[in-house]
């Protein structure tokens, strides 16, 4: 599959394009004169403190959360109050939250196949032949069967991914994927992304694992108190970071 192994870019428009995104909790101004394009099969990782609005703004791409300015158009569609788009862009984009969120009534292969059967109407014998390709893809497939509850917080991250992976959506958003996970999980759920990284997918990534931001990342966007401060390259984010702010940042995490 070479176009698997071709960077982002190419003649068409950027696949999300946010400009002057503004948007506030009550007083609390979370997103500041946000701009951002996003090339199709780009990957890039935001990282900054915690509240600096990297969540929130991953979140408005998909209008988790609402924008009051500003305009966020995600694969040719503006996100505003219009349902119809809202959907249409939810069933393109992919989301992994901290939490996994998975149904604990369903087994690991009905979580998979849910949406498939009831938001795509894909007849339930091919919502489980793509489930299965997934769950072989994340590495669990013989957790078919099971419950969440009798699963790893590793293994239900990796079902979480695997989830969103069955609406074969264009982008894939991930909200600190790792970070309710024990330390011996983490590094099996960052394997899964970067082998998804390979693949060409369209990725955001809010995360603190600065290995995986140097290994895949094409850029790495740096955010505080609701800006993008900084954005490079992994090579000279990390080596020649420009802002003050960004310097002590990383000079706080990657000293752990």
């Amino acid at each position: 599959m070479a176009e698997a192994e071709t960077g982002p870019g190419g003649a068409g428009e950027p696949i999300i394009q946010i400009a002057g995104l503004n948007k506030w909790f009550g007083t609390f101004h979370v997103l500041r004169d946000i701009d951002l394009a996003v090339e199709e099969r780009e990957r890039i990782v935001i990282c900054g403190p915690s509240g600096s609005g990297k969540s929130t703004l991953i979140r408005c791409i998909n209008r988790l959360e609402e924008h009051q300015e500003g305009r966020v158009v995600v694969d040719g569609t503006e996100l505003t109050h219009n349902l119809k788009n809202i959907d249409a862009i939810r069933s393109e984009v992919g989301m992994v939250f901290q939490q996994f969120n998975l149904f604990p009534h369903l087994t690991v292969l009905e979580n998979c196949t849910l949406a498939p059967i009831w938001v795509r109407k894909m007849p339930k014998a091919e919502a489980t032949d793509i489930a299965m390709e997934y769950l072989t893809r994340v590495k669990i497939p013989e957790q078919a069967d099971k419950y969440p509850g009798q699963l790893s917080g590793g293994q239900q991250q990796r079902v979480a991914i695997a989830r969103s992976l069955c609406m074969r959506p264009k982008i894939m958003l991930f909200d600190e994927p790792t970070s309710a996970l024990d330390p011996e999980m983490i590094k099996e759920v960052l394997d899964v992304m970067v082998d998804l990284a390979g693949t060409g997918m369209t990725m955001l990534v809010v995360t603190h694992e600065m290995g995986f931001a140097r290994q895949v990342a094409h850029r790495v966007i740096f955010m505080d108190e609701g800006q993008i401060v900084e954005q490079n390259e992994p090579e000279e984010f990390f080596n020649n970071p420009r802002s003050d702010r960004t310097k002590l940042f990383l000079s706080q995490i990657l000293s752990h």
